[in-house]
């Protein structure tokens, strides 16, 4: 019993540190594309909302499929890394993709010039 739950009390840290890694490095990543198309209304009121909305409302939604993941796919350990892998990922995607900026002046196609050509913009 005592191995079972140093396993679920390891599995919950990693999850949220994880959680939190990756709510930060999509904050970032979205900071970076509003201040390059000088979208949103300032850079100091967008880092105010990814700082204090963003971030802790991804990683809660991040905890959340993790835990979700958990429990459907508990003992399949390839399986259950591929599935936090594609959920994580596609969690973050959609939470760029509904605050991700339209055309603006210093991006006529809604893509920061930084952006990656092989990589599809994120947007619904």
């Amino acid at each position: 019993m005592g191995g079972c739950m140093g396993s679920r009390r390891l599995h919950g840290c990693l999850g949220t540190v994880v959680g939190l890694a990756l709510a930060v490095l999509t904050a970032m990543l979205l900071g970076r594309a509003l201040s390059a198309c000088d979208a949103g209304v300032n850079n100091a009121a967008n880092s105010t909302f990814l700082l204090f909305l963003f971030i802790p409302c991804l990683w809660a939604v991040l905890l959340l499929g993790w835990v979700a993941v958990g429990a459907l796919l508990g003992n399949r350990p390839f399986l259950h890394a591929l599935a936090l892998v594609v959920v994580l990922l596609g969690l973050s995607w959609c939470a760029i993709s509904l605050f991700w900026s339209d055309i603006t002046y210093d991006c006529p196609s809604g893509v920061p010039p930084w952006w990656p050509g092989f990589l599809p913009a994120p947007g619904f």
